[in-house]
């Protein structure tokens, strides 16, 4: 199944400090749509994790290919996607289902500011055959297999969101109540594409303003 798409970051970077040069948008597209409505879900701090389900097995990867999962969490990710469970849920889909989420917690990145005691998956993409899902979608499946969805921060334009990093906030996922979000991912609030069939979407740090 296919490796999650590259996530533009808003703005381009200097070449020394690859910090960003604000006002200078890294696609020509983030400037046409800044001003209409975009959804803003919480950056996790994890790592890229695929579930695929065909209908008979349950395959785990990472980011790409090649990419390891800790065992810990692999071990997490078994219990959480039991087969005869996502056969009761999901059934014999006509094409190959992919959830895409992070893995995260404890030993994973900052992860035991989420969870200090075990690790977990996060949902916040599907896709089926050539099919990305509605947010409303999502979370109906979310709900159906009883796993956790990026939260929603807030709908906007990408000024607002921008501005909203730039001050920082809190995550409101972690255990440590104290714990900086790392930023948020950003998404036309109805999916948009580019003329070579890319999807709209970008990410803001707020480490990207310090």
């Amino acid at each position: 199944m296919n490796e999650y798409h590259k996530i533009q970051s808003v703005f381009k970077r200097d070449d020394k400090t690859h910090k960003f040069i604000e006002g200078q948008w890294s696609l020509p597209e983030f400037e046409l749509l800044k001003d209409i409505t975009w959804a803003w879900t919480e950056k996790i701090d994890g790592t890229n994790i695929r579930v695929i389900w065909d209908g008979a097995e349950v395959t785990f990867k990472g980011k790409t290919q090649k990419a390891d999962i800790p065992r810990h969490l692999l071990d997490s990710l078994t219990d959480l996607f039991d087969p005869v469970f996502m056969y009761k849920v999901l059934g014999v889909p006509s094409e190959p289902i992919c959830l895409y989420g992070e893995g995260y917690g404890y030993k994973i990145q900052k992860g035991g500011n989420y969870i200090p005691d075990h690790t977990n998956f996060i949902l916040f993409d599907i896709k089926i055959g050539r099919w990305w899902l509605e947010r409303e979608n999502i979370e109906g499946i979310a709900k159906a297999l009883n796993i956790d969805i990026v939260p929603i921060i807030g709908y906007g334009s990408l000024d607002s969101a921008i501005k909203c990093c730039q001050r920082g906030f809190k995550s409101t996922i972690a255990a440590n109540k104290d714990y900086d979000a790392e930023g948020l991912v950003l998404k036309p609030k109805y999916d948009l594409f580019n003329r070579k069939g890319d999807r709209i979407i970008t990410k803001v740090k707020h480490k990207d303003f310090n």
